[in-house]
């Protein structure tokens, strides 16, 4: 057959496709476990970057991480349904709640809210933060970590709120994953700009009791906001991105909220 055939065009044509898919595929069932095992290793740096326990672009090795990860951090699962601790079998590592709020039999739909939630799975995981190396079963628990997720501008922002014991004061808040704009609404990747969040509250003013805290008070204000302590429950606004800001508030106010952890907070984790 010529080379110039339109038959063999069509037949070169096709088998290159067919070897391309072939490496393509093989490349991803091959990279699949090193791709999962690499999510892992992120999610566990975001978790200790927002506990204060590993600086922001600090290099240390995955096994570094992972003996990091275990000496001061407990997942726990909480059961949103019950607002209580979960005595359910689970794996951190493979543990996903975003499918979990996908599936309509293991989540309840949201109610109307700001922030673009859906769907609330009816387990969620949280972090305890151990304030010193954990020694066998003892575990003083330095901090409360809750997953937070929300619409912004372009993207459903994902990320974790760090509380204190108190369940009230804001030790940091960071994001996972976005899509927001690069030095617009991608400043809430910004260490300058969550520094700004340390020592705020979430809820009522200082020392104020939980049955008295009402809904969440956090949010970001359009400029700036006062220094913490006479201005607690505001943080500065991110320059040009309006939406993203407000998108932030929206997604703490609903997960912070009755609909979310609040319920948990205000009963397990506040100690006054």
């Amino acid at each position: 057959m010529p080379s110039s055939s339109v038959g063999y065009i069509l037949g070169f044509c096709t088998a290159v496709c067919l070897v391309c898919a072939v490496f393509v595929s093989s490349s991803a069932v091959g990279l699949k476990e090193k791709q999962e095992a690499n999510k892992v290793l992120d999610r566990q740096k975001k978790v200790l970057g927002v506990a204060g326990l590993l600086e922001e672009g600090q290099k240390i090795s995955p096994e570094e991480v992972q003996a990091l990860f275990d000496s001061r951090i407990r997942p726990e699962l909480v059961d949103l349904t019950k607002d209580a601790p979960s005595d359910a079998e689970f794996d951190p590592g493979t543990f996903d709640q975003q499918a979990i709020a996908a599936d309509p039999d293991t989540s309840s739909e949201a109610p109307k809210n700001k922030a673009g939630v859906q769907r609330v799975p009816n387990q969620a995981l949280i972090y305890r933060v151990s304030a010193a190396p954990i020694q066998g079963d003892s575990f003083e628990t330095s901090q409360y970590i809750f997953p937070v997720e929300g619409k912004g501008l372009w993207s459903t922002l994902y990320g974790y709120v760090a509380l204190a014991p108190n369940g009230n004061e804001i030790k940091g808040l960071t994001f996972y994953q976005h899509g927001e704009t690069p030095g617009l609404g991608g400043e809430v990747d910004n260490p300058g700009w969550k520094a700004k969040w340390q020592g705020r509250l979430a809820y009522g003013d200082k020392g104020s009791e939980p049955g008295s805290w009402g809904a969440p008070q956090i949010r970001v204000v359009k400029g700036q906001a006062g220094p913490v302590g006479t201005d607690p429950h505001q943080v500065d606004g991110l320059s040009g991105a309006t939406i993203t800001s407000n998108g932030v508030t929206n997604l703490l106010q609903f997960w912070l909220g009755e609909p979310g952890f609040g319920p948990f907070i205000k009963t397990h984790v506040a100690k006054g």
